[in-house]
């Protein structure tokens, strides 16, 4: 199971790319489809066979990957991070499916994780790896967090019950930012409409945290109230004008924005000139935008690989340096999708205090996040969407 589970979907259709497997390994015909009917049950699939993958949710294809491997019946499983882009509920099934095939079958999981408290009860053995390499502990996972836990909390490692403190909150909310009302959306060939009827506030020195399960229509709020999308009812107003009219040289101005997938907004060559691209587009000069780019980098611990490529980060590090071209260009406003994705202890303590300067000095924020850690020590207001509308 990769870290982004839309480098291994291959199909066009949910059930034919979890039956892609089983005819590779030539299972019997009569006995592929039985396999992956049950293996998207399993992964609590929420759609028929035949669901278009395109369509799906970064959470969604994040369940169908894990089916289309649970229908191998492996021997040994290698998951990456396999529950990080699952609201909850998704999470604890596909979690309670790894541990009953790891109680019930002769299998060995290797399962690379940074929340480590949920899945702990299906392993029993702990590897902490340091950054560039090395290995810091390893044992039984009660005995590595009972004997080197402080130490483990210092070095970005999250210990179980230890989560970072939520920063002090200075100011209060007051004026309206970005209102929505009576949105609704459709996609191209949707057959159904993908929001319809939902209202949203977003204030100024405020946060708005936007949550559901996977496929409940968060990720096209927020495009919607970003103005990266065109409501087919309703209307999204941003400091008093309607953002999808405005050109993109006024967008990056107004609204950062960070998407559910940190790739789709990539576009230069080095980590470092990323940061710069925003600045460039609204003309700030090369010293402001030098000292700006110096600072970010330090904040969001991506100056190690300034000079990189930003398509060669890990799946943490490129979420970080998209919160940080969003922040480049001291938007007004930001709409963030899943900021905390992939982050350490420690880079997820400095993503808080940095979100939480960015709202406390005006800036207001509406982010969608199933992270109920980040949702509770962040969120000054929470709306709650189910199936497309708000519940």
């Amino acid at each position: 199971m990769l870290q982004d589970p839309e480098t291994q979907l291959v199909m066009a259709r949910a059930g034919d790319d979890v039956a892609f497997g089983l005819e590779n390994h030539c299972v019997p015909t009569p006995e592929i489809w039985p396999r992956v009917h049950r293996a998207l049950a399993d992964v609590g699939f929420p759609y028929p066979e035949d669901r278009p993958t395109a369509a799906l949710s970064g959470g969604e294809k994040q369940r169908l990957a894990i089916a289309g491997i649970l229908a191998l019946r492996p021997r040994v499983l290698l998951l990456d991070e396999p529950t990080a882009n699952l609201d909850p509920d998704g999470a604890r099934a596909v979690r309670e499916v790894i541990g009953r095939i790891a109680a019930d079958r002769d299998v060995t999981m290797v399962m690379v994780e940074h929340r480590v408290a949920d899945v702990v009860p299906l392993v029993d053995r702990v590897v902490v790896i340091e950054a560039g390499g090395g290995v810091i502990a390893d044992g039984r996972p009660d005995a590595v967090f009972a004997r080197e836990g402080e130490r483990l909390k210092t070095l970005g490692v999250w210990v179980p019950g230890a989560p970072p403190a939520a920063p002090s909150r200075r100011g209060v909310p007051d004026g309206d930012a970005i209102m929505a009302h009576d949105l609704a959306f459709r996609y191209p060939r949707g057959a159904a409409l993908a929001l319809d009827g939902v209202d949203a506030v977003v204030r100024q020195r405020s946060a708005l945290a936007i949550v559901g399960s996977n496929g409940s229509g968060k990720s096209t709020l927020a495009m919607l109230l970003a103005g990266l999308l065109r409501p087919a009812r309703g209307e999204v107003r941003a400091f008093g004008d309607e953002p999808w009219r405005w050109s993109a040289h006024v967008l990056v101005r107004q609204i950062g924005t960070v998407f559910q997938d940190p790739e789709h907004q990539l576009v230069a060559a080095r980590v470092d000139d990323e940061l710069r691209v925003g600045p460039r587009a609204i003309g700030l000069d090369a010293g402001h935008i030098n000292a700006r780019v110096a600072d970010l980098l330090e904040r969001l611990d991506l100056a190690k690989v300034a000079a990189a490529n930003p398509f060669t980060l890990s799946g943490g590090e490129k979420r970080r340096l998209s919160v940080g071209t969003a922040l480049a260009t001291s938007p007004q406003a930001l709409v963030l999708d899943e900021p905390t994705f992939g982050q350490d202890r420690r880079t997820f303590a400095e993503l808080l205090r940095l979100l939480a300067e960015y709202r406390d000095q005006g800036g207001a924020i509406a982010f969608a996040s199933h992270d109920e850690l980040f949702v509770d020590a962040f969120a000054d207001a929470r709306l709650r969407l189910d199936r497309g509308r708000a519940a």
